[in-house]
């Protein structure tokens, strides 16, 4: 079979041919047989008459396509040709008889019919067989499971029934409903039954054909599989291949962010568009993590103006240049929104304030920040002035020049901190609180807080350091074996962002809901099996990757919350509620903001670390009016 397989196409096509006319010959000789009880031929047919089905046959087939297919890959669509075509070879073959001379007198009118019928299984059987040989001799044993009895598992399975590398040996579903059932011949087996399955079939890799929301509730079964070394493949999802961005079998290997046991929540379109669809929309820290996704979403939602704020060159460079072309790439005739870019910092109060009285933006989305509590710890009056004074200087100059909302990107560090960058965004969600208070109401900027945890992928963030290390042969490093983490991925957040910013009426703080925490130690644990690598610790000395901890870093605290005080109330958003949180009235927060401008106007960082931390803590400790 495979000095067969090895012919040139032309080659293989000819013993085709040949195989099909001496079938044709063969069957029709085997249906006069079978009519009349006898090898013998009727005396009105001859044998050149039966030798001409071989000639009939092969221009046939050749009208259907029947050559034009790779036999290794035929499937019910071939049958289907083939039996279509067998069907006008019966048809041909009985309107012969009629028209031959006496009418076909003697001739069996049933012959070409059954003919016909052994013609179908000569020709299609062997092509059965042949594929079958084919498949097998070519075959390197790859064995495959899948997660998920669904369409996409089908899919899936369909299309590694068409792989000479691998087959799918079996199926999991949570569903116990499907437990001892098949799909396309592979047996169905609960999740529960992970080992004992492996264990018998001797499959390699996991193939992860379910949701977000499955995923996590098969985020135990997932993670075993990575630690006892199988390779996990994740399958993109229904949206993606029905979009046409992937197919579905285009694998990649499972990211962290599928096993952080939480599933995304579908957005609401209405909040998503109101204070963008067709508004002046102004973002600032335009080129950062949170920022640039900001800037596409709002991109997507169709505002009429789009104006980009960063300090960073390259930052803004990187985000306008790619909104720029996915703006040009619109279909002719689409609205196009007008896009600004300035390279400017929040902290230029007459830079921002010339930005705003020029282009009167209706909404703008605060995300300019300095976040890396290890920096800001060695920065004090630097990431002061970033934090709070700069979202002083765009609240005053959104309050002067009308602006409806002003949204501020907070984080859950501002919860009772420990670290300077936590207290400067709390002082700065205290100063937005105050001053909404004192000249906000009916009319007026609305000023509104939104406060999440980590998000992965972003600059700085342990996921992309972990990977890293991973690449690099390690040891990754963490601080701390029981510090935890809230995550969510940097489009979800975005999008509970600009949802939430649409449900403000001023002053409110949004909290989102971010899930369980994760334990980073466990987080890195996984990132390594994930990659294919085994942990080295005292279970498992011969491991190729360490996990090192280096002690907690200063400013630093082993698990963060995200509200201070303990009221939390839903809002029409299941994903993002709302907390009611004290602040210190304009009147007297005026002055401490005063006395933090003279500190870092002089560089006393002792002074500035002193004022941020007692005024964050404060702002922890007030009780609600």
């Amino acid at each position: 079979m495979r000095s067969v397989d090895r012919l040139p196409r032309w080659g293989k096509q000819l013993l085709m041919v040949a195989w099909d006319a001496s079938s044709a010959v063969v069957c029709l000789w085997a249906a006069f047989a079978l009519r009349l009880g006898t090898v013998e031929l009727p005396a009105a047919v001859s044998v050149w008459e039966v030798m001409a089905a071989g000639i009939i046959v092969p221009p046939i087939f050749w009208a259907f396509g029947l050559y034009r297919e790779i036999t290794r890959y035929i499937g019910p669509r071939y049958a289907w040709l083939l039996l279509q075509a067998c069907v006008l070879v019966s048809a041909i073959l009985l309107l012969l008889t009629l028209v031959a001379p006496g009418r076909g007198t003697g001739i069996p009118r049933t012959a070409p019919l059954i003919g016909g019928i052994l013609l179908i299984g000569a020709t299609g059987g062997a092509r059965l067989l042949v594929r079958r040989f084919l498949r097998i001799s070519t075959r390197t044993r790859s064995r495959l499971a899948i997660l998920g009895a669904s369409d996409v598992g089908a899919g899936l399975a369909a299309a590694i029934g068409h792989d000479r590398v691998s087959e799918v040996v079996a199926f999991f579903d949570d569903n116990p409903s499907l437990a001892g059932g098949a799909m396309r011949g592979v047996r169905i087996y609960p999740t529960s039954a992970f080992d004992a399955v492996r264990a018998d079939t001797h499959f390699d890799s996991l193939l992860v054909a379910v949701g977000p929301k499955s995923r996590s509730r098969c985020r135990e079964v997932l993670e075993h599989a990575a630690a006892v070394g199988v390779r996990v493949l994740a399958v993109p999802t229904l949206a993606e291949i029905n979009d046409g961005r992937v197919n579905v079998d285009a694998l990649r290997p499972l990211a962290i962010e599928d096993l952080l046991g939480r599933a995304p929540v579908e957005p609401d379109a209405t909040l998503l568009g109101a204070n963008v669809v067709g508004k002046t929309v102004l973002v600032t820290g335009a080129g950062g993590s949170i920022g640039s996704e900001l800037c596409r979403q709002v991109m997507d939602l169709g505002p009429k103006c789009l104006i980009l704020l960063d300090n960073g060159e390259f930052n803004l460079f990187q985000i306008d240049s790619e909104l720029n072309r996915s703006r040009h790439s619109l279909a002719p005739g689409s609205a196009r929104a007008v896009i600004h870019r300035y390279l400017a910092s929040v902290t230029d109060h007459v830079r921002i304030d010339r930005i705003m009285e020029q282009h009167r933006p209706d909404t703008i989305y605060h995300a300019a920040a300095y976040k890396h509590v290890p920096i800001v710890e060695d920065n004090e009056p630097e990431g002061a002035e970033v934090n709070v004074l700069g979202t002083l200087r765009v609240a005053e100059a959104a309050l002067k020049h009308g602006v409806q909302d002003m949204v501020f990107v907070s984080t859950d560090k501002a919860v009772r901190p420990t670290s300077v960058m936590g207290a400067s965004k709390r002082v700065a969600e205290m100063t937005l609180q105050a001053l909404h208070a004192r000249y906000g109401g009916k009319g007026k900027t609305r000023f509104t807080m939104v406060r999440f945890g980590n998000v992965l992928g972003s600059s700085g963030s342990v996921v992309p350091i972990f990977k890293e290390q991973i690449m690099a042969g390690g040891p990754v490093t963490v601080t701390h074996p029981e510090v935890t983490r809230y995550f969510m991925t940097i489009p979800e957040a975005v999008q509970l962002i600009l949802q939430a910013g649409a449900m403000g009426e001023g002053g409110d703080v949004f909290v989102l809901d971010m899930g369980d925490p994760v334990r980073i130690s466990d987080m890195a644990r996984n990132m390594i099996r994930l990659s294919g690598r085994t942990v080295r610790d005292a279970s498992n000395p011969n491991g190729e990757i360490e996990i090192v901890f280096t002690g907690m870093r200063p400013g630093e605290k082993l698990y963060e919350e995200l509200v201070i005080g303990a009221e939390l109330m839903p809002t029409q958003h299941v994903g993002i509620l709302r907390a009611r949180e004290a602040f210190t009235p304009w009147e007297v927060f005026e002055h401490r903001l005063q006395q933090l401008e003279a500190a870092i106007s002089q560089h006393d960082r002792a002074r500035v670390r002193e004022l941020v931390m007692v005024t964050g803590l404060e702002g922890a400790d007030v009780r609600l009016r």
